[in-house]
């Protein structure tokens, strides 16, 4: 296992720090070999927890695609999966702590990002500054400044990026979007994303010595450098600002994401944002309850988006989560009502316990688009049913799942950045609205938007909280 950290002679060769940078995407490979029609496509996986165990079984069933490497800064995980890929009868992948060290490997034609969200543009960024395309999940930015720099990159260095918005690749919800486009429903005016996810209590956590195996400085990165706890660390860093961006830019970005595609409509004008922390007293700093509004004005005609985030007992709207769509929806959060049984986890009584068999709740996770002849509704990312005339008629009906990573590899094959299903510049404008909205949300008014600049209007406050900080040396550059 290579354990080696970069030194600081490497990591200037990488990131640039001002020239470097750019030479390395002088070429329009850059490090990439040149693929020919037979070559295997090699694709390096980085954060290989959780998301990141998705892609490595995800690129795994993609046709002549190599899983080269694999990168994690917690070496416990990092082992676990290295055995993971070879019990699925293919050849040990190249092991990185580092990814500034992976970015070296020549032979490394791709790279796929499932880390922390504080981690995301960084990464891609130096990922297309030494020629590497790049699979980056969302939400592909921490903050609105970095995602500029991001579509800045893969534009400047000639890169086939995928944002990991996976309903874009989806038959079905692309069938479903098209009823919105043919007027099946009519003039559409508003969409509401919807998030109903069942999360329980993430408890306090004391500070303890960083664990055996983890590179806490490497997983920390551009974040402010803080003790560890368990809740700064695996999965509940989502609920921690330095390193997520709250259910928002965990579950809700993928309905944001396909309400902005449905209305027709790229950046808000204006974005008001009320929410709080309810029922749990715990580390968790991020709303677990959110509603807020975006106003569009595409071609002088107004639209409306609504997002609404709830945690806990609610109902399924438009038969949302109930299988009546064919399809059992987004799985259960993995907690429930119980009664009576109250964990240590939960300081303030709050009743929960593990979902059984018996007792399992789904979760209400799609969108309702709302038109002047009907609504039309999904579930999850891939199934959708229409009502339409003013009696409700059932209409149109549909279902079908496609594979994104397929489509990623068969655009780096191709170099049709054109065909790329999810482009990064659309996961840029729906990832801004998941910042605005936690923006207004923390600062507690409503934000006026210019689209053309990507800044708030007469708001210096909010344009910084929109900038984020850096660490060094894990600094997003001003020069891509």
């Amino acid at each position: 296992m290579s354990t080696s950290i970069a030194s600081r002679r490497d990591f200037l060769k990488i990131t640039g720090a001002g020239m470097a940078g750019a030479a390395l995407g002088t070429a329009t490979s850059g490090y990439s070999r040149i693929l020919g029609a037979n070559d295997r496509v090699r694709v390096a996986v980085c954060g290989v927890r959780g998301r990141g165990h998705d892609h490595i079984r995800g690129f795994s069933h993609v046709p002549n695609t190599d899983l080269a490497a694999l990168c994690d800064v917690d070496e416990n995980v990092l082992s676990q999966r290295l055995g993971d890929v070879e019990k699925m009868g293919r050849p040990r992948p190249t092991s990185y702590v580092d990814v500034r060290k992976l970015l070296e490997d020549k032979e490394i034609d791709a790279v796929s990002i499932a880390t922390p969200n504080h981690w995301h543009s960084l990464i891609a960024i130096w990922a297309c500054q030494a020629g590497k395309d790049v699979y980056v999940e969302k939400p592909c930015s921490h903050n609105c400044f970095e995602g500029r720099q991001l579509v800045r990159a893969v534009k400047k260095y000639n890169r086939i990026c995928q944002h990991g918005s996976q309903s874009r690749s989806n038959p079905g919800m692309i069938e479903g979007i098209g009823h919105l486009k043919d007027g099946t429903i009519g003039d559409v005016y508003l969409a509401r994303a919807i998030c109903y996810k069942w999360r329980p209590t993430i408890g306090h956590a004391t500070e303890e010595p960083v664990p055996a195996g983890v590179h806490y400085d490497l997983w920390t990165g551009p974040a402010p450098m803080k003790p560890f706890t368990k809740n700064r660390f695996h999965y509940n860093w989502h609920w921690i600002w330095d390193t997520g961006n709250g259910e928002v830019g965990n579950q809700a970005i993928h309905e944001i994401d396909i309400a902005r595609w449905g209305l027709g409509v790229g950046f808000p004008v204006h974005v008001s944002a009320m929410g709080g922390h309810f029922m749990f007293n715990d580390d968790q700093e991020t709303p677990n309850t959110l509603h807020a509004t975006f106003c569009f004005e595409p071609d002088g005609k107004r639209k409306m988006l609504e997002l609404e985030v709830r945690h806990w007992i609610t109902n399924h709207e438009a038969e949302i989560g109930t299988g009546a769509y064919g399809a059992g929806g987004v799985p259960a959060a993995g907690l429930n009502v119980a009664a009576n049984k109250k964990p240590a986890s939960s300081p303030n009584n709050q009743a929960v316990a593990s979902l059984g068999p018996k007792d399992a709740k789904t979760n209400t996770i799609g969108n309702i688009f709302y038109g002047s002849n009907g609504y039309l509704a999904a579930d999850g990312y891939d199934s959708y049913k229409t009502w339409i005339t003013d009696q409700c008629e059932s209409g149109p009906s549909g279902k079908g799942s496609g594979d994104h990573y397929a489509n990623f590899v068969d655009c780096i094959r191709s170099r049709k950045a054109e065909d790329i299903h999810a482009p990064i510049e659309e996961g840029h404008i729906s990832v801004t609205l998941v910042h605005l909205a936690n923006a207004s949300y923390r600062l507690g008014r409503a934000l006026r938007f210019d689209p053309e600049k990507e800044t708030v209007i007469g708001d210096d406050e909010a344009n910084r909280m929109l900038r984020g900080n850096y660490r060094a040396p894990y600094v997003v550059p001003e020069e891509v």
